[in-house]
């Protein structure tokens, strides 16, 4: 399959990153891909994380599983599972490709009594470079999941001395987490600053 799409070289995806830009399809599945710099960002503060009650009660039960990189391609292609997706076959390969290089990480999530972790149940991915993580997509299939994904992340991007965690774009679901937006031109500035480190 990987001759019938045309993959985007890893130089311009982590050149493109690093810059402020990030690359969407079209909302058809094999639509054109687009670069995005929006004016206004999302951002998840380290330091000001917050988990959700609900989110909380679930991990006090012990209700999840987690595993780091097990299955990137999986949970890529469980984000992109839904009636319209900016993640297209392209994107797909294209950010496989950039995982085999250590440029992207997951976080999959599965069920407490699926000891054997066979099936996904929630996860995220994003793009990771030296100490910024730029989350892409999550996904669930049972309550919470998505959520304890993004917690789990939290946890193990602290353990990797990540200093920025880029959202993309501030939506109330992430402000739950303690997202916040601010102007693409202080975003900027702190990017520069973490890459630098």
């Amino acid at each position: 399959m990987s001759d019938q799409v045309e993959l985007i070289p890893i130089e311009d995806l982590v050149n493109a990153y690093a810059s402020g830009w990030f690359p969407m399809a079209d909302h058809k599945h094999n639509g054109p891909i687009f670069w995005y710099e929006p004016e206004l960002r999302g951002i998840i503060p380290m330091d000001g994380f917050k988990t959700p009650k609900t989110t909380r009660r679930f991990l006090n039960q012990q209700r999840f599983s987690f595993s780091v990189n097990r299955h990137f391609e999986m949970v890529m292609r469980a984000c992109a599972d839904r009636s319209e997706s900016w993640i297209s076959e392209s994107i797909i390969q294209s950010y496989v490709k950039l995982h085999q290089h250590k440029f992207a990480m997951s976080v999959e999530v599965y069920a407490a009594e699926d000891t054997q972790q066979t099936e996904l149940i929630g996860g995220l991915y994003g793009v990771l470079i030296r100490n910024v993580f730029f989350g892409e997509s999550m996904f669930k299939k049972a309550a919470e999941a998505d959520k304890a994904a993004l917690v789990y992340c939290h946890q193990q991007l602290l353990e990797m001395g990540v200093t920025l965690w880029d959202t993309q774009y501030y939506t109330d679901h992430l402000g739950q987490f303690g997202a916040i937006e601010i102007k693409q031109s202080k975003y900027l500035k702190l990017l520069a600053k973490a890459l630098a480190l």
